[in-house]
């Protein structure tokens, strides 16, 4: 794995800051938002699958543009078919809309859909009131840390995607 060019020396089983320590924390904070994001799926009688394409839709990264079909496959990990039935679901559920690139009519953009946004928004409004009550507990130094350690997690993720060899 990336980033482990010079070990540390292991830390005791039962430290705070431990490896262990974070593997089940990062696991138990993952379960807690798969949690919500199937029941989200649920209400709006989506699959995780499409909770899981909306998220990527309303996140994708401005520098590459908006959201193709061709990029959520890939950052899915899905088949065109399983990708084109996902967002024909979205599409028909009014989450998304399909927009053909000014300059190249073949190409697709998936955009989130602004009314689609405000119920998202209204539904996981107490994740919102529970993520900023935990921030106000935090010194603004000690978020800059949580910060960066979140987006070196979410880098070895990235890493670890392009590298898992397919099955």
């Amino acid at each position: 794995m990336h980033g482990t060019d010079n070990p540390t020396p292991p830390l005791p089983e039962n430290d705070p800051t431990g490896l262990q320590s974070f593997a089940v924390l990062l696991r138990r904070m993952n379960g807690e938002f798969n949690r919500i994001a199937h029941e989200f799926a649920q209400a709006q009688g989506l699959h995780l699958t499409d909770v899981q394409a909306l998220v990527a839709i309303l996140d994708a990264d401005p520098d590459e543009g908006p959201m193709t079909p061709g990029r959520l496959r890939r950052q899915l990990d899905l088949t065109s078919g399983a990708v084109t039935a996902c967002v024909d679901r979205l599409e028909k559920a009014g989450h998304i809309r399909r927009v053909r690139a000014a300059d190249d009519r073949r190409v697709v953009h998936l955009h989130y859909a602004e009314e689609a946004k405000g119920v998202a928004r209204d539904y996981f409004q107490p994740l919102a009131r529970g993520t900023d009550a935990a921030r106000r507990r935090f010194r603004p130094e000690e978020l800059k840390t949580v910060v960066r350690f979140l987006t070196e997690m979410n880098r070895e993720l990235a890493l670890l995607r392009h590298e898992t060899p397919r099955s």
